[in-house]
């Protein structure tokens, strides 16, 4: 269990600049980069990731005793928490310098405890910083304070409820289903979405409708227009078999186009926010088809750090785990000075652009993914990157950029356009649409491929005014049908689970690559499908354990982990809370859930 002592988050300020001192991070990778930016006082160390855990093969929490947990050291840890320990004997200071947030909290947690250092009463103390550049760490270590024990207990008792749901459930799948299946809190619920939205498809029945549109020209330009209305009917035409096709298009033949308005606009466009976890993966998935797990492994490379010539190492991104779109003021100002050399004054808004955060539970302490400096252009950096490496690289780069530029601004044309039936008396309505640019903003940085008008078939019309006669060319009609919703993709999922407060930055690639690697789910041609497997755990799961299913108790699961980080919520009554109506759900499914044999 966590140490009793109340949570200590007091600073201290000193110049930990000379002595032996000892600073423990999680990686090889960071421990290099670390090492070249403070120099010989300090040795750098890496725990490799988490060192204690709860134990295989038993449940490791003792359920009548507050929910005590019992860690053991990791296979192949021993040796590396001997090497901690004979380190941190000899330094004068031991600075914990683990990921910032609660997983890294946490770690450092465990390496205190399991190297004992914590009954040495050795000088040990956490620093955090959020890009691993030498102004940021020395600032840190300026500025280093005691454990968060808050942070560590939400941490912990985020652990437990996914042991007690995993050790639980996982058995009676094996049970009911079929061996080597899994349950997770987190991750079955993002599988009844997919299971939920499947549902959706098949019983989607498409309806019928028709479209028509008119090739015309003028000032030697053809463009397109469709069929919107009748004139005097603002509502638009539905037409919704052959036959009533056929009847219209005979009506139009011969029929005269007239010019009956034009109205132009001037619409602008605002920047997005610098990129947060979801929205990397999301972006990253969308342009160049990265899964959320090559996403995050390319940008960790990114943030420990690369070696960029003249010996030197560094990290070129912010951290790559945050729900924040927060930036330093550092950080806009490089940023105002940098569009300010390069694009000029008209292009930096009078004053800088601010984001606040709308995700629940926000940390915004944290800062959004970014550039550590974006004078280290794409460019500049592409002899030091592999291909994928320098294609995020230069997503986020450019995301940083643009967000601190003045919005783009462009005209949007909308014509109507009388069509006079010969045959019936009818006037029908066409309608075409255009955009025309007039400052391209932010978009001479980063471009949106779901920009207001890209999408427009006529990007720039013909100059008309109202009454100018228009050539005919042709006209078609073709029969559509309506689309039922699409399947979700890796970006699609992730920017469901935020929405509905479900997870957190640190959690959705490893639920996606949970979900393909047990076969709940399968990934074709980028899209994700619920297996025959994975529908029928998803429905036996909702029947037995529909508040462990139910979206929004998942979310209000989340809420009280931040509670937790805040020092709002005590760990026990949480997991009290969850776990007792969870057993009573375990005992009727054990009693009463069918068994069942799956054959995709």
């Amino acid at each position: 269990m966590p140490l009793k002592t109340k949570s200590k988050k007091n600073s201290k300020s000193s110049s930990p600049m000379t002595g032996n001192h000892l600073v423990v991070v999680e990686s090889p990778a960071k421990a290099k980069t670390i090492a070249k930016l403070l120099g010989k006082n300090y040795k750098i160390a890496a725990s490799m990731g988490h060192v204690r855990d709860l134990p295989k093969g038993k449940l490791g929490i003792d359920v009548e005793k507050s929910f005590s947990p019992s860690y053991s050291v990791m296979k192949g840890k021993a040796a590396i928490i001997k090497e901690l320990k004979a380190l941190g004997e000899n330094a004068s200071s031991i600075y914990l310098a683990t990921d910032p947030d609660r997983e890294g909290e946490a770690i450092s947690w465990h390496v205190v405890n399991a190297t004992g250092w914590d009954k040495q009463k050795k000088n040990i103390r956490r620093v955090v910083f959020h890009e691993i550049t030498e102004t940021a760490i020395k600032e840190a270590l300026k500025h280093s304070r005691d454990l968060d024990l808050d942070l560590v207990d939400a941490q912990q008792t985020r652990r437990i409820l996914d042991r007690l749901v995993g050790y639980e459930l996982s058995p009676l799948l094996w049970r009911k289903v079929q061996r080597g299946l899994s349950a997770g809190r987190v991750q079955s619920v993002a599988l009844r979405i997919m299971v939920d939205r499947e549902r959706e498809i098949e019983a989607f029945v498409p309806i019928e409708y028709w479209s028509f549109t008119a090739l015309l020209k003028a000032e030697m330009k053809s463009f397109e227009a469709s069929l919107h209305s009748i004139k005097g009917n603002k509502t638009k035409l539905v037409i919704s078999n052959e036959a009533a096709a056929k009847a219209i298009d005979e009506e139009l033949k011969g029929a005269d186009y007239t010019v009956a308005k034009v109205k132009t606009d001037e619409k602008t466009r605002a920047p997005a926010p610098p990129f947060t976890t979801s929205t990397l993966q999301q972006d990253a998935a969308r342009r160049f088809r990265f899964s959320a797990k090559k996403t995050m492994m390319l940008a960790q490379q990114l943030y420990e750090g690369i070696d960029i010539g003249s010996k030197e190492t560094v990290g070129l991104i912010t951290y790559m785990r945050t729900d924040s779109v927060s930036l330093s003021t550092y950080a806009i100002d490089e940023a105002r000075t940098f569009i300010s050399k390069q694009y000029g004054k008209d292009y930096l808004p009078d004053r800088p652009r601010t984001y606040k955060t709308k995700s629940k539970g926000a940390q915004e302490a944290h800062e959004a993914i970014r550039p550590t400096s974006v004078f280290r252009s794409p460019d500049s950096m592409e002899r030091h990157l592999n291909r994928d490496q320098l294609r995020l690289y230069r997503l986020i780069w450019k995301r940083m950029v643009a967000c601190q530029m003045k919005n783009s601004i462009y005209y949007r044309t909308t014509i109507d356009i009388e069509s006079n039936s010969s045959n019936s008396g009818n006037i029908y309505i066409f309608q075409a649409h255009g955009t025309q640019p007039k400052f391209s903003g932010f978009l001479s940085v980063y471009s949106d491929t779901t920009d207001d008008g890209e999408d427009d078939e006529n990007s720039k019309l013909p100059k008309l005014n109202s009454n100018d006669k228009l050539e005919y060319i042709n006209l078609t009609h073709d029969q559509k049908f309506t689309q039922p919703p699409p399947r979700f993709t890796e970006g699609s999922l992730i920017k469901t689970l935020e929405e509905e407060g479900i997870g957190r930055p640190s959690t959705y690639a490893p639920i996606l690559s949970t979900l393909v690697d047990r076969s709940y789910v399968v990934k074709s041609d980028n899209k994700l499908s619920p297996t025959l497997l994975g529908i029928e755990v998803a429905n036996l799961l909702t029947k037995f354990f529909p508040t462990v299913m139910d979206i929004a108790f998942t979310a209000k699961m989340e809420d009280e982990l931040d509670f937790i980080a805040t020092g709002k919520r005590k760990m026990e009554p949480v997991l009290e809370g969850f776990y007792f109506p969870f057993k009573k759900h375990i005992e009727n499914a054990h009693e009463n859930m069918p068994r069942i044999k799956i054959e995709e």
